[in-house]
């Protein structure tokens, strides 16, 4: 491959977790964040991933308010030029000691893997940013970068220690660099 082209991976569910607790919650503009990530690299593609919330059968009036929300922001990302939106699976196993749910997301790792070994090895791609912060995500990650793609992850103050040994690059996500990337900047 002779482009010089920047495919950007993130991970939903890690992003809002990471924004929430570090970040204040703030209302991230995903087109203008992924013009950051790219740094001027020509984009094929924004992946996002992420899973639909969970709810009952029958949901709760509540569950089917967030459901929708969901589903509206995923058709929102959509929208968005070269923007990919793919869905994982969250599946209930149980409740804590306080009796609150727990639920896991299913899919999302290997999803955001698969499309990066094949992007990488089909050399449809010469950059990736990665937003992540899971450890499960190492071997796409090795395998890209035996592809020769260059590897900028993007990660919240306690990504996997092995993550950001593989990674060529990093950069921590905080308030200040998600600053000129939110709605009304």
């Amino acid at each position: 491959m002779n482009t010089t082209r920047i495919a950007i991976f993130i991970d939903g569910g890690y992003l809002d977790v990471t924004n929430r607790d570090e970040c204040f919650a703030a209302k991230i503009d995903y087109a203008k964040l992924a013009i950051k990530l790219a740094g001027g690299i020509d984009i094929l593609r924004t992946y996002y991933y992420n899973c639909l919330p969970y709810q009952q059968t029958p949901p709760k009036v509540e569950e089917s308010k967030r459901f929708a929300q969901a589903q509206k922001f995923h058709a929102a990302l959509r929208a968005l030029s070269r923007f990919e939106v793919r869905e994982g699976m969250l599946v209930y196993r149980g409740s804590n000691k306080k009796g609150e749910a727990i639920y896991v997301q299913k899919g999302i790792d290997i999803q955001l893997g698969v499309d990066l070994v094949l992007l990488s090895a089909k050399q449809q791609i010469s950059h990736a940013a990665v937003i992540a912060g899971d450890s499960d995500l190492i071997p796409a990650l090795c395998v890209a970068k035996n592809e020769g793609v260059l590897i900028h992850l993007y990660h919240g103050a306690s990504p996997h220690r092995k993550l950001i040994e593989v990674a060529d690059e990093r950069t921590l996500i905080t308030p200040g660099f998600l600053s000129d990337v939110l709605y009304g900047k």
